[in-house]
């Protein structure tokens, strides 16, 4: 890792393409001097690591407000919990397609900016959470291949995720699925910084308009290529971990862990501030 001191706070890059390590105590991040900061490090970056901060639940929401505008998933505003543990039913069964490579929020019109998670119980075995930059990998892209991507639309929807965990559902399990939202959103993103990713991962289930095994081969190619070594960075967790990556230029994932492991991470979203753009 590299020292930085270009801007403040202090960090380390973990990887030439992904990763910063914040080294800022957690009373300095959370006065939000080094907001702005930190804003900018992460659309470098990528994905920003605060090891064993310590934020307790009321201090995670306070640092995440501090960066922008926090969108709670409960109405009482409090932090998800995040499990795949049985005994939290049907949001614990989602939880497994976490285990593949995505993006969050493809449903909506503005997906989120960014998420920031923390580790209150780390799995003994498994349970990395792994990173992938798409502005990285589409940069590094042959000339050839970006313009045979430019223009293509995928079809992205629940049931690409969820038959990553069950492949051989119920007729009524499929239509449960089908009843959530499904887009179509171009594979190419132009962001306004001018700045191009690439938008993939397991919630995309077909290329718009090219033979189905074509667009197939697309889909699996453009994933191994985004998640090769160079572009990824798997963190291992420890207690008190908080990690923050731009949900709209990586792809993340959970490597597998046992299901009575414990392990319990924490999360808060920063709402979005850039929709996708037009896919007519």
């Amino acid at each position: 890792m590299t020292v930085t001191e270009q801007s403040s706070p202090t960090y380390r890059e973990i990887k030439r393409d992904i990763g910063a390590e914040v080294l800022a105590a957690k009373d300095v991040l959370l006065d939000g001097r080094h907001s702005a900061d930190i804003r900018t490090l992460l659309e470098r970056r990528g994905v920003l690591v605060f090891p064993k901060v310590h934020f307790t639940a009321a201090e995670q929401i306070a640092f995440t407000k501090s960066l922008g505008h926090y969108v709670p998933d409960h109405e009482d505003g409090r932090v998800t919990d995040i499990s795949i543990d049985p005994q939290g039913g049907q949001s614990a069964k989602y939880t497994e397609a976490s285990f593949f490579w995505h993006f969050d929020g493809y449903m909506n019109d503005v997906p989120i900016l960014a998420s920031l998670l923390t580790c209150a119980v780390p799995s003994l075995h498994g349970g990395n959470t792994e990173f992938c930059n798409t502005y990285a990998a589409w940069e590094a892209l042959p000339d050839e291949r970006k313009r045979a991507l430019e223009g293509l639309r995928a079809v992205h929807a629940l049931a690409g995720a969820q038959l990553s965990v069950e492949p051989e559902p119920s007729y009524a399990t499929f239509t449960e699925w089908r009843k959530v939202r499904h887009r179509t959103l171009p594979l190419v993103w132009t962001h306004r910084s001018g700045r191009k990713s690439l938008v993939i991962g397991n919630t995309a289930i077909n290329i718009v308009g090219i033979d189905p095994l074509e667009g197939l081969e697309w889909l699996v190619f453009l994933r191994d290529w985004a998640t090769q070594e160079p572009f990824r960075y798997s963190h291992a967790w420890s207690v008190g971990d908080a990690v923050l990556w731009d949900n709209t230029g990586t792809l993340h994932r959970a490597t597998p862990y046992p299901a009575d492991s414990g392990r319990l991470m924490r999360r808060t979203k920063l709402a979005g501030e850039e929709p996708f753009p037009s896919t007519q």
